[in-house]
């Protein structure tokens, strides 16, 4: 008689195994998160990051977390957002094929204007490309007065 082998479905990844996978980067290299509150997406989000962007999402987030101690961070449409409890978000980044754009939901109102403009009137925009030099202390200015701001309060 044959000897029978037993053939078993093929197992779906552990939950482990798939976040152990890595990220899928979206059009520009913008890596895809699981939309989640806390450091910890954050910190999944700028590990996928490629490249030279990753010290940029790095160096970021450092910055944010020393200028408002106690940032609520949260990633939302695979970006990270930056907030104050009971304000909403102030700020996202997301990454780009060349460059990494710091979004200012309110930025109408930081001075100096973050140079980038927006067609929505409050939004200002800073584009961080990889020859760069970033003034960490006019971000880490526009940073506290940003926090300072009623946020953005969406979902």
């Amino acid at each position: 008689m044959a000897e029978r082998t037993s053939r078993k479905p093929t197992k779906v990844a552990s939950k482990a195994a798939r976040l152990a996978a890595k990220p899928v980067l979206l059009s520009g290299g913008n890596p895809q998160i699981a939309k989640g509150y806390g450091d910890a997406p954050v910190q999944a989000y700028i590990a996928a990051m490629p490249g030279w962007k990753r010290d940029v999402g790095r160096r970021l987030d450092a910055l944010i977390a020393r200028t408002v101690p106690g940032v609520h961070k949260a990633v939302k449409w695979n970006s990270p957002f930056f907030g104050v409890e009971g304000q909403g978000w102030f700020l996202n980044f997301h990454c780009f094929t060349k460059y990494v754009k710091v979004a200012f939901f309110h930025g109408a109102s930081l001075r100096p204007l973050p140079p980038g403009a927006s067609k929505h009137k409050d939004m200002r925009y800073l584009d961080i490309h990889e020859d760069d030099k970033l003034d960490e202390a006019q971000m880490a200015d526009w940073v506290k007065q940003a926090s300072r701001l009623p946020g953005f309060l969406g979902p």
